[in-house]
């Protein structure tokens, strides 16, 4: 009977190691688990921080698209009220056809031909 105890025991010890083992590669796969969670929730975190500022650069790039093709449709439509060079060019040879600056009044006129007569005489004497 002694040997029916000792194997027995040998059993239950070798039963009891084994266990243990498979109680500690348990923990260590619950450890790994919760660390795979945790990294999982960490990740998901940041994903969703990082699309919500690209949602609002997205919306961002939006608004200033459009205040761009407003700002570009403005300056169109006045564009269409500035004078093309082809026209400019006709109203400048139209201004120095009638330079008013260059207009002599009536009574410099009369004062230049009275200077000009009096030195006319003056040389004749």
């Amino acid at each position: 009977m002694d040997e029916s105890v000792t194997t027995i025991s040998a059993l239950l010890q070798e039963f009891g190691t084994r266990l243990n083992e498979l109680e500690e590669k348990q923990r260590l796969l619950k450890d790994r688990l919760l660390l795979i969670g945790n990294n999982l929730i960490y990740t998901k975190e940041d994903f969703e921080k990082k699309d919500l500022e690209f949602r609002k650069k997205i919306g961002e790039l939006n608004s200033e698209l459009n205040s761009i093709k407003q700002l570009n449709k403005r300056m169109i439509y006045e564009l269409e009220n500035f004078a093309r060079k082809e026209e400019f060019s006709i109203l400048e040879r139209q201004f120095k056809i009638f330079q008013p600056l260059e207009f002599v009044r009536i009574n410099d006129l009369k004062k230049i031909l009275s200077q000009e007569f009096n030195k006319l005489k003056n040389e004749k004497i």
